[in-house]
């Protein structure tokens, strides 16, 4: 997610890779090897893999808290994730007025948000997910990875952030003097029939001197080293590790819809359907590759 304040304790750099038992759905080219396969098929998320986030420090203003619970973070099956091929995460935001965070801050949303530190971590490879998101404007539900240390030298890579606009979604890279409003972040335009209600795959291929994005397998973005050394050090050749989460209005969204009341970055419109049960984001799969 584009953090315009946002600081990350120094954790042990380690790259543990696990695998899933299940194969993918996408194939595999020959010269690949699977390093991690995750489609959410079970009873619960696996926690050998994931550790779900609880709210103390807030960034870029959002409008929710996050929660280790079941109501917003959980495995469903196929027929509710209508299009997903063995059960799919939700990722739930739900209405909460006068939510209280251990550390005492009041919220009126809570959401879900997940990461795979100290769990799955690795340094280059092709980076994807299949997922389908809710229509509003002001939800922000994001696809990305960061490395461990002090941000932004950590390096931070947003392979899919939504804010809304139903038609687009952003990638973005940040690092040590390209951060916040960075300079490296584009847009791709999904046609109005296929828009981001519908199942996309979004991928990122992190390479040693060059990281491409891609939607459905069509490439929209690419930022190589010498880009990057116009503006600062290249922070890409350190472990990363996986995040999904879905905030809620926030300093990205109102940039983009101007929305102040009742929330910032958030109107009454999202508002209304989060009440109605209606704020999901649908996480079908998410692969690593990485070539021998």
């Amino acid at each position: 997610m584009k953090f315009h304040a946002f600081r990350l304790t120094a954790l042990i750099a380690g790259a543990l890779v696990v695998t899933s038992a299940t194969l993918p759905e996408k194939p595999t080219a020959l010269d690949e090897k699977v390093i991690f396969f995750e489609d959410f098929s079970g009873k619960e998320i696996n926690r050998n893999y994931w550790t779900p986030v609880i709210t103390g420090h807030v960034v870029n203003n959002e409008q929710q808290a996050y929660v280790d619970s079941t109501t917003t973070l959980y495995l469903t099956d196929a027929k509710e994730a209508k299009g997903a091929k063995n059960g799919a995460l939700v990722i739930k935001a739900l209405y909460s007025p006068g939510f209280k965070t251990k550390d005492g801050q009041t919220f009126d949303f809570i959401s879900g948000r997940m990461h795979t530190r100290d769990k799955v971590q690795f340094t280059y490879g092709t980076v994807e997910a299949r997922i389908k998101m809710p229509a509003g404007s002001g939800y922000w539900p994001a696809f990305w990875m960061l490395g461990n240390g002090k941000w932004p030298d950590c390096g931070e890579i947003d392979i899919m952030e939504y804010i809304g606009e139903p038609d687009w979604v952003s990638a973005a890279l940040h690092g040590q003097k390209y951060y916040g409003d960075t300079p490296f972040v584009n847009y791709v335009y999904l046609d109005d029939k296929n828009d981001v209600t519908q199942w996309h795959v979004y991928t990122v291929d992190w390479q040693k001197d060059q990281i491409l994005f891609k939607v459905d397998g069509k490439l929209y973005f690419r930022v190589t080293k010498p880009m990057i050394k116009n503006y600062g050090e290249w922070a890409f050749d350190n472990p990363h590790y996986i995040l999904v989460n879905m905030a809620l209005g926030g300093a990205y969204p109102a940039k983009i819809n101007g929305v102040k009341e009742p929330y910032y970055g958030l109107p009454q419109s999202t508002v209304n359907d989060i009440i109605a049960g209606n704020g999901k984001t649908y996480i079908d799969w998410i692969k690593v590759t990485q070539k021998p």
